[in-house]
């Protein structure tokens, strides 16, 4: 008897643990660099009616919107506060999580902190916060390769440090086939993976004259491999961004498609919302 009852209070104890596990695992918000994104930069006419674009945004099943708070040559923090603000309610209430961004220029670091952490401590007039932050790694402001390294490096420690471990932090990078050799050689994907917890390559096939389903599949699968390889971390997530949408056509953007169902990357999308043709929307809500 007194067996009996020890046996039934230990699987009482292990279906109690995995009911709790279980519903801690309902409620935790999935990766807002994870499944179908859009994005939004300062010179998008979707500022007009933040409303108007979400909405377009939740039918064509978007999961993240990324939104730029600004770039260097911006004083404040967040670009149109109040329309952000605007971005992120429309978008929390429809479900779709918002990622801001921000382009640095590396050449004072204290600026680009202050703005960056600025865009993180943000909130709507409702009080809501961006779910993520991502660091748009691309301009060539610091001549010097590996000064430019060094403060990358310095920046993205005191972005993490400020934040904490846990916060969403991507970073934006250059494709490293024909687009980061030409002005940002060598990218150090594994000393960004102690600060990041994605990748978010500018894989833009449509710069280099590719528009065939095969360059484009072979262009996307290189880029999410050389990241993989020169990271050393083959499972770490990377969002890979298409386009330019404006000039894909159909076989390109078929081509784009097939390659993230090969290459399974952890999100996909196409820059930018403004430009993606309802065609392209179709084949990316298909995946």
């Amino acid at each position: 008897m007194a067996r009996g009852s020890a046996c039934l209070l230990v699987l009482a104890a292990v279906l109690l643990a995995s009911a709790s596990s279980g519903g801690a695992a309902s409620t935790r918000k999935p990766s807002p660099f994870a499944g179908l994104g859009t994005w939004v930069d300062i010179y998008s006419a979707e500022w007009k009616n933040p409303e108007t674009a979400v909405a377009a945004m939740a039918s064509h099943g978007v999961k993240t919107l990324y939104l730029e708070t600004g770039n260097y040559s911006h004083r404040g923090p967040v670009f149109k506060p109040r329309y952000a603000g605007r971005f992120i309610d429309a978008a929390h209430a429809a479900g779709i999580q918002v990622v801001a961004w921000y382009l640095p220029a590396f050449v004072n670091i204290k600026v680009d902190a202050r703005k960056a952490l600025g865009a993180t401590a943000f909130r709507s007039a409702t009080g809501q916060q961006f779910d993520g932050f991502a660091l748009d790694i691309e301009a060539t402001k610091v001549r010097s390769l590996s000064l430019r390294n060094h403060r990358l490096h310095q920046l993205s420690s005191r972005i993490r440090y400020a934040v904490g471990s846990k916060y969403p932090l991507g970073a934006i990078t250059p494709s490293p086939v024909g687009m980061s050799p030409s002005y940002w050689p060598g990218i150090p994907y594994s000393m960004l993976t102690h600060y990041y917890k994605a990748f978010l390559p500018m894989a833009y096939f449509t710069m280099r004259g590719i528009n065939t389903r095969s360059g484009t599949r072979a262009f996307i699968a290189s880029t999410i491999t050389n990241i993989r390889n020169a990271s050393g971390r083959p499972t770490f997530p990377i969002h890979i961004i298409g386009g330019l949408s404006g000039s894909m056509g159909r076989r390109a953007t078929g081509g784009f498609m097939r390659a993230v169902s090969v290459t399974r990357p952890a999100g996909y999308s196409l820059y930018a919302f403004g430009q993606t043709t309802p065609a392209a929307w179709r084949a990316l809500t298909r995946h």
